[in-house]
């Protein structure tokens, strides 16, 4: 039986999702949560492999197992396992999917959001959850800059080097910046997205809201396809995994 699982996490202590042989990952802990509950070693796929220290409010997983175990009874023994290791995971929801379901290969849309804190004040409760930057931001001038990322580009200067995609070329649907109170707030959405390509696209636009770019040095960084290009790659600890979209949800 294939179980789809709604996860959150707290980033901070994890290598990212992925197994790591150097540092502990969320995979390797639902997986052990799982075979702590079930017997069986199983592997999780995710719709998204996140870096060190990224957060998410509700990355989607799936598991096989060779038995019939109940969804309800799956989640409630997976967050006990969970909080009795003290890992700051959480399971939102469990259901059985079709055997064809694959997290990561049928899923056709993927958001994230951006967490930004400007204040001069030290965080307190946001401390690794959020960016602070000092210096006023010029929301509009960021959300002005942002539109010209949105569409069909070669994103290589928003691209690590690390990056494993076969393409850098990628759709942005959506890149949006508001501000609310000291919060500035920035949403990406896309089917995919290239490594760390929101934390380039995020530290860029707080460049220009900090005035050290004009608005239109965004579109030269995009045009320009060249990774020295790039003014700043924002820190993991600001960004979320917010969703995955699947055809006929």
């Amino acid at each position: 039986m294939r179980f789809a699982l709604t996860l959150e996490w707290n980033g901070g202590p994890y290598m990212g999702f992925q197994r790591q042989s150097h540092g502990p990952s969320v995979q390797q802990a639902v997986e052990e949560a799982v075979e702590s509950v079930t017997g069986e070693a199983v592997v999780l796929n995710a719709a998204g492999r996140t870096d060190t220290g990224v957060h998410a409010l509700g990355m989607r997983a799936h598991f096989d197992l060779s038995r019939a175990f109940d969804p309800f009874r799956m989640m409630e023994a997976l967050n006990a396992r969970l909080r009795l290791a003290e890992h700051p995971i959480a399971v939102l929801d469990c259901s059985h999917v079709a055997y064809d379901w694959h997290a990561r290969f049928s899923c056709i849309g993927r958001s994230y959001e951006y967490r930004i804190i400007n204040r001069r004040a030290p965080l307190t409760l946001e401390l690794g959850r959020a960016w602070r930057i000092a210096k006023p931001l010029d929301a509009a001038a960021m959300h002005a800059a942002a539109q010209a990322l949105v569409g069909h580009h070669d994103f290589t200067t928003f691209r690590s080097v690390h990056c494993q995609s076969a393409s850098p070329l990628k759709t942005l649907d959506r890149l949006d910046v508001r501000r609310e109170g000291d919060r500035v707030i920035i949403e990406a959405a896309a089917r995919s997205f290239l490594h760390h390509q929101v934390r380039s696209m995020v530290g860029c636009l707080a460049l220009v809201g900090q005035g050290q770019w004009p608005v239109g040095q965004v579109a030269e960084a995009l045009a320009a396809k060249d990774r020295s290009k790039l003014g700043l790659n924002a820190p993991a600890e600001g960004l979320y995994f917010v969703s995955a979209t699947y055809p006929g949800e």
